[in-house]
């Protein structure tokens, strides 16, 4: 990802008022917007993945299946399909279902949330400069692994296991 990507400044309403590269929305802690997918497969087990060392935000910690910032003008769905593609190179099977939200706030990094479901019937297919490592989890084994190793897993994940009820 390169530094100079434009993202949407929003206000507390998550409403557009600027426009900024990355770099600054980071370094000044700026609201802006993300989308994080939760792809599962048909047997109901869910994809997790490793982020790249090379991310400037949580390196190296386990995360949703599929995640990312919104890039100018993009909506929301928008981005968590382009992030299922880029990121591990599939559509899902039927349209994203949208479970719900987070406001910005210190604990999301500023960004405000969408959270998806999706549903998937092909093979993954991980990019390596975004993904070192990936697993399909049932709830229940993600449930003991977050019990013992919280500080695996991105801030945000752990958030969105406690939305799902699977925080342990």
């Amino acid at each position: 990802m390169s530094n100079d990507e434009l993202f949407d400044v929003v206000n507390a309403q998550d409403e557009v008022i600027g426009v900024a590269p990355r770099s600054r929305v980071h370094a000044e802690g700026l609201r802006h917007r993300a989308a994080h997918v939760l792809v599962y497969d048909r047997a109901g087990q869910l994809f997790v993945q490793r982020r790249s060392f090379s991310k400037d935000n949580s390196p190296g910690l386990w995360d949703t299946s599929a995640a990312g910032h919104l890039a100018s003008g993009e909506d929301y769905a928008d981005a968590a399909l382009r992030e299922l593609e880029e990121e591990l190179g599939v559509m899902p099977e039927a349209p994203l279902e949208a479970l719900f939200r987070f406001d910005a706030s210190a604990g999301t990094g500023q960004e405000f949330v969408w959270v998806y479901r999706a549903v998937v019937g092909s093979a993954l297919r991980p990019d390596p400069t975004e993904i070192i490592d990936g697993r399909w989890c049932t709830p229940e084994a993600l449930v003991d692994w977050r019990r013992r190793s919280p500080e695996a897993f991105t801030g945000t994940f752990l958030r969105i296991l406690d939305a799902l009820a699977l925080g342990g």
